[in-house]
């Protein structure tokens, strides 16, 4: 037998969507890599029976190296477009190992409320106290003309570091973003970013993701560097982040959620053999 999936985009973002409800199947890293192989992508989202009664879904979220990611905010957003199209209502609810998220449609567009961000650094988590992390004394290069330093740090589900930069285009993150992202000052490795603040209302942003690399776009990057940039005032709240795939709008509303809003494609769908998976409790 084979199983059916969907591979779409999130603003660049290359997703894999994988619906087991009601099947016993199940994906382990080494599934994940090899569905990978076969359909390479950025993000797996692997939908299971609910466990709320709340929820249309239970989401785990696997990059292609089969590490598993706690956030994926463009495929969250992916998600919630397939729930529609089957009919679920407007907002709905998916539940994954970052917490409940709220997905609703936004027009063409698709809105997932990401929660709240972390800012502590046991949080992030760091090796070591932080007092103010909106700036951590780390970087490379001389230590009197470093390369890049000082980022700012958040968890937006996963941990993020964000450099502040006047181009991102100037440093080259292919090069730069494994040696951060396994930085031992990160325990569980991070998602770096370079951002340029274009405005008081916008921010460019490329990024290194942990466990997949360079990607055309990143959503929680995105969230960490709108909150990020707005918690050291260089811009404000609601900011439009600018990716090599596009763009997503950013609102770090007065309640202390992240709300983001972007476009999303279908691509093509497809069929994995059974003999792929591992039949397991999820």
């Amino acid at each position: 037998m084979s199983i059916p999936y969907v591979k779409m985009n999130g603003i660049g973002n290359e997703i894999v969507v994988l619906d087991l409800r009601g099947r016993p199947e199940t994906v382990t890293a080494e599934a994940a890599r090899a569905i990978g192989a076969r359909e390479p992508f950025d993000q797996l989202m692997v939908l299971y029976a609910p466990r709320r009664a709340d929820t249309l879904a239970f989401m785990r979220i696997f990059n292609i190296d089969g590490s598993e990611s706690f956030a994926c905010g463009n495929g969250t957003r992916c998600v919630g477009r397939r729930l529609f199209e089957a009919g679920a209502p407007s907002p709905c609810f998916v539940e994954s190992r970052a917490g409940r998220l709220r997905i609703e449609k936004a027009g063409d567009l698709v809105t997932v409320d990401m929660g709240e961000p972390r800012f502590a650094w046991n949080d992030i988590p760091l090796v070591e106290p932080f007092a103010d992390t909106r700036a951590i004394e780390l970087q490379i290069g001389p230590i009197d003309a470093p390369i890049l330093h000082s980022p700012s740090v958040a968890n937006i589900g996963n941990p993020h570091a964000i450099f502040w930069v006047d181009d991102v285009e100037a440093y080259d993150l292919s090069a730069i973003g494994p040696m951060l992202e396994n930085h031992p000052i990160f325990p569980e490795r991070a998602n770096i970013s370079l951002a340029h603040v274009t405005g008081s209302d916008a921010l460019t942003l490329k990024v290194w993701e942990r466990g997949a690399g360079l990607t055309r776009a990143c959503g929680s990057a995105a969230c960490a560097a709108a909150v990020s940039a707005a918690r050291t005032r260089r811009t404000g709240r609601k900011v439009r982040v600018t990716l090599p795939g596009g763009d997503l709008v950013i609102d770090w509303t007065a309640e202390n959620r992240i709300l983001m809003t972007g476009a999303t494609e279908f691509e093509h769908d497809g069929l994995l053999p059974e003999d792929i998976f591992a039949s397991a409790a999820a």
